[in-house]
């Protein structure tokens, strides 16, 4: 019996990705290449715009206003003029709206931006061009290519995740700019697959249980247990002290390292659910998670949901080539195509049951310990 659910909706949404990435393919058919050449290289301008106006809050203070460069960079403490020249060239490309000479007002893209909006995205541009992982990308980059080295490590001297142990502020911001990733891939890993069929969710790295709670939100018989590392679970904690009650009844959080110890499967109607954890860790790594997940099934006839990124075998969107290039900055992981998936699955004592797909730029891919 089939997982998929909504599959024509699913169809639909990936003909208009191929549509979008072969629109996003016309400037360089258009554009002379050497001016192309000059647009590509000079791209961190805007990300590094964008940076500041995240750090500034400016989308926030604007709030449904258009107010002009002088009353912004008052309320920001910023230098007008500069401050002006900055929302500019935002707007150019987009982002923000010049409603009059240095008047602005925020637009469909700034608005994404508030920090009174709940699918605000801020931590993710704030985490990513942060001084942590925005120096890999321009100091350490050419050694870790050809070291094969990841430029995290090189610049940092050690592991992602082992400095997220010791940086308390950017651990703080990395969980929140995680949080706020299902604002990017949508709800449809909470639709379009059938967790009906299903009384518990073990969320492994699932920090503060936001997609298990998307899910279990539409299922009133489901239960979710949280594990994560132990900070992570004090914190999140903390955040749901502060909501109703009725909010996370249904979840449980435990203390753990999915690289030493899952909590075992009680029957069938178990799933694990790994939402973006393997793809930043190296092969390795990834069986011995595997593995352990495959014992904590044991012969219960529990599933494993991963919800990942599948590469194309050939011709990798620049979303997807991207993220892969994000994953060697930081990790020793990767995304991962499927025949590259099916390996590590084999090996590891699993059987890819299916691959369901999603209204997003990633796949479910269903999981069972292979039966001797």
């Amino acid at each position: 019996m089939s997982f998929q659910k909504n599959a024509g909706a699913v169809r639909r949404y990936a003909k208009v990705m191929k549509f979008s990435a072969w629109l996003q393919g016309i400037p360089n058919k258009v554009t002379p290449p050497p001016f192309r050449l000059m647009q590509i290289s000079s791209a961190f301008w805007q990300s590094r715009a964008l940076y500041v106006a995240a750090r500034l809050d400016i989308a926030t203070v604007l709030g449904d206003k258009a107010i002009d460069n002088e009353g912004i960079a008052s309320l920001v403490s910023a230098n007008p003029d500069a401050l002006g020249r900055l929302l500019r060239l935002l707007a150019a490309i987009g982002i923000f709206e010049e409603a009059a000479p240095r008047v602005f007002r925020n637009n469909k893209l700034s608005a994404f931006l508030r920090t009174d909006n709940p699918q605000n995205v801020r931590a993710m541009i704030l985490m990513h061009n942060s001084e942590a992982m925005s120096h890999p990308w321009f100091e350490q980059l050419e050694q870790g290519i050809r070291q094969g080295v990841p430029p995290f490590k090189l610049s940092h001297d050690e592991e992602l995740f082992s400095y997220l142990d010791h940086h308390a502020g950017f651990d703080a911001l990395f969980s929140e700019a995680m949080d706020s990733v299902e604002v990017l891939t949508g709800d449809s890993f909470a639709s379009d697959f059938d967790w009906s069929r299903f009384e518990r969710i073990i969320d492994v790295g699932g920090s503060r249980g936001t997609k298990a709670l998307a899910i279990i939100k539409r299922h009133p018989h489901l239960t979710a247990l949280i594990l994560d590392r132990a900070q992570v679970i004090a914190e999140a904690e903390r955040y749901w002290s502060s909501q109703p009650v009725s909010r996370v009844e249904r979840l449980e959080f435990q203390a753990g390292d999915l690289l030493h110890e899952i909590p075992s499967a009680r029957s069938d109607k178990d799933i694990y659910l790994l939402s973006a954890i393997l793809h930043g860790f190296d092969d390795l790594t990834c069986k011995t998670i595997l593995h352990k997940l495959s014992n904590a099934c044991g012969r219960t006839g529990a599933r494993i949901a991963l919800l990942e990124m599948v590469l194309p075998e050939t011709g990798a969107d620049v979303a997807g080539a991207s993220f892969d290039m994000q994953m060697f900055m930081g990790t020793r992981g990767r995304e991962r195509t499927l025949c590259e998936w099916t390996v590590l699955f084999e090996k590891s004592g699993l059987a890819l049951e299916q691959v369901v797909g999603l209204q997003s730029f990633g796949s479910i891919l269903v999981l069972q310990p292979i039966r001797h």
